[in-house]
């Protein structure tokens, strides 16, 4: 069944024509990943379909059930709204008796009669079902708190509340931008199941290559203004695209033939005195005009990098924490040249910290770090510093210098290294504010090599930028000459460019030798060899300090006790529901669990309530 078609669109921005003529379909089971460079349109082009942008020509038809959900790159939330308003918005009957149901029975005020009354209606639209799926997707995003306002969400925090609300909604086709980024690998991996699994269609945009692997079915390639369609996953493209680019060299090499034959005869004085002389000039300046034109530009970062000496980093007992908690712990390593390490942890352990103590942009608690007098670090943050200005790109590059120097000897200057990034001379006087988001992240890369960096710190790299981007970066990281460190949720980068791994977490750091995969395949084996030496461990480190609340029990205690009524409100519902539904079987037996885990989860923070207030009164009394 067709959903969407798209008719010879065309759409254009500032005189860039980003897709020109395209037609294509979207069909009911079609997971459709959209890939191409950053600022050929890829964003544009899921607003088109989305009908948030109109398109310059053509049209866009739509079945009659058609029914979207959007995930922008950058969600724009009203602050002062929570995540039940975010999370349960939309217009269908379902979605709006669900969020007033969940405001009702999260309010600090419990309305029983205004409860019970839309209980009714989730009954009679069926919303019990919707509700339990909402559920398991907001406790796999990691969002809890369903009063808590948006603007105190961290911008990690509002993505997920974001793609939880477009997931949640009952629809048939979803428009995905960047789904994967601010998730862990472990909510990616549950992504992709599930996505896998839904019914209806799917279109996305993202950087992540195991997750488009796992998830399309087909691929959609941008470029050039021109929408190439293959029926297959990203390996099925990758080996599709191979054959047409080899196809493209065999009719390039012909066209160079020719043109080389063609140019002889104009060179040997040739007059356009007959129809077939006229004819063959004519040939000659369209092959002229052509050169080049059927394959596709491509990036090059192959830039220098200045000497390194034997001395890079040397990390000796360094501790630092954070609100009292340790997010370092007692940690010495000597840095290598071979060195290509890949850092792991949950939000909140610490990584991009631990980033910044190892290029001394921080001092540890306790402990040193001692750089040698020849490093020169290339820092990529994973925020674009100063790319919200009106200063054109050009400018920005320069700032960083006039030119650099390649390993042969050569000077490029700033303009040529702006092509070589594919950012053409039309486009080098564009203020910054004006780029896309990919495009702001490639060139703030750029400006990062341009300094020949020695050292490469890599702080969540991969976000925003395009696929083609990606790999030539990992073919620049697996030359350069020097140690690489890198933050990131990209488990294919990861794979393969990286060949130590340091897990943060709970206090400490993990080592594993050998990349991301084999991380994953030693890491679980590991934890339960170790699990109860550990705790041992822990239990006699405990002793030797002196005892306190971590960050996280303290903020588990400031907030303890409200969740302990809104789950003994919940439950006494429940019970009164049960009693209104006393002669529907189905119904009361749907009720019985939820009660049951009610209770579950009360025993359960019951249980840490003791524990925690114990705790408070022996820090009290200073034992």
């Amino acid at each position: 069944m067709i959903l969407l078609t798209a008719e010879n669109i065309s759409k254009a921005y500032v005189e860039r024509a980003l897709v020109a003529n395209v037609t294509f379909g979207i069909n009911e089971g079609d997971k459709i990943g959209l890939i191409g460079l950053n600022g050929t349109g890829k964003s544009t082009l899921l607003k088109v379909i989305a009908g948030i942008e109109e398109t310059d020509s053509g049209r866009i038809i739509k079945s009659n059930d058609l029914s979207i959900g959007y995930l922008p790159q950058n969600p724009d939330f009203d602050s002062e709204s929570t995540i039940i308003d975010q999370v349960f918005r939309g217009h269908g009957e379902k979605l709006k008796v669900l969020r007033d149901y969940e405001n009702a029975i999260n309010s600090d005020k419990i309305d029983e009669e205004e409860i019970i009354k839309l209980s009714s209606k989730m009954d009679s639209i069926d919303g019990w079902s919707l509700e339990s799926d909402a559920k398991v997707i907001l406790t796999k995003l990691g969002i809890y708190n369903y009063k808590e306002k948006i603007k105190n969400l961290s911008g990690g925090q509002k993505k997920r509340v974001a793609l939880a609300s477009t997931l949640i909604q009952p629809t048939n086709l979803l428009i995905l931008d960047e789904p994967t980024n601010h998730l862990d690998n472990n909510t990616i991996e549950w992504l992709e199941e599930l996505l896998s699994q839904r019914k209806g269609a799917l279109i996305m945009v993202t950087h992540d290559r195991y997750f488009l692997d796992r998830v399309s079915n087909v691929i959609f390639q941008l470029e050039g203004g021109n929408l190439y369609n293959y029926k297959g996953n990203y390996s099925y493209y990758m080996e599709k695209k191979l054959e047409r680019e080899e196809i493209l060299q065999v009719e390039e090499d012909k066209r160079k033939s020719l043109y080389k034959r063609e140019l002889e005869w104009m060179r040997q004085g040739a007059k356009a005195r007959t129809t077939k002389q006229k004819a063959r000039i004519q040939r000659f300046d369209k092959l002229e005009e052509t050169s080049s034109s059927n394959k596709p530009e491509e990036m090059n970062i192959s830039v220098g990098s200045s000497r390194l000496g034997k001395k890079i980093i040397e990390i000796e007992n360094i501790t630092f924490k954070y609100d009292e908690e340790d997010l370092i712990p007692d940690f010495s390593y000597a840095m290598t040249r071979e060195d290509r390490i890949g850092i792991l942890g949950d939000n909140g352990t610490g990584k991009t910290t631990f980033l910044k103590l190892l290029s001394g942009e921080i001092q540890p608690d306790t402990g040193t770090v001692s750089i040698g007098e020849t490093v020169k670090i290339g820092f990529f943050n994973q925020e674009n510093p100063f790319l919200n200005s009106n200063q054109r790109a050009i400018d920005y590059i320069k700032e960083g210098g006039e030119y650099i120097q390649t390993e042969t000897g050569d000077k490029i200057t700033a303009s040529s290294m702006m092509e070589r990034f594919l950012f053409p001379k039309s486009d080098q006087y564009t203020p910054l504010n004006k780029l896309s988001g990919g495009e702001k992240r490639r060139l703030y890369l750029l400006r990062t090599l341009m300094q020949s960096p020695n050292v490469l710190f890599l702080d969540e790299p991969t976000n925003d930028l395009d696929i083609e981007t990606l790999q030539v970066l990992e073919e620049y990281i697996e030359e350069f000459s020097g140690p690489v460190v890198i933050v990131s949720h990209d488990r294919y980068l990861l794979d393969k460019v990286v060949n130590k791994v340091y897990v943060l977490g709970k206090g400490k750091i993990q080592e594993f030798t050998g990349n991301y995969q084999f991380f994953r395949d030693n890491s679980i084996n590991e934890e339960e060899l170790n699990e109860e030496n550990s705790e041992v461990v822990k239990k006699e480190r405990e002793k030797l300090k002196k005892l306190k609340f971590t960050f996280n029990e303290k903020r588990e205690w400031e907030t303890i006790e409200d969740e302990i009524k809104d789950l003994e409100k919940r439950t006494e519902l429940v019970e009164k529901l049960m009693i209104n539904h006393s002669t529907e079987y189905s119904k009361l037996q749907e009720l019985m669990s939820e009660k049951v885990e009610l209770e579950r989860m009360l025993e359960e923070k019951m249980d840490r309530w003791i524990y925690l207030s114990q705790k408070e009164e022996e820090i009290e009394k200073g034992i």
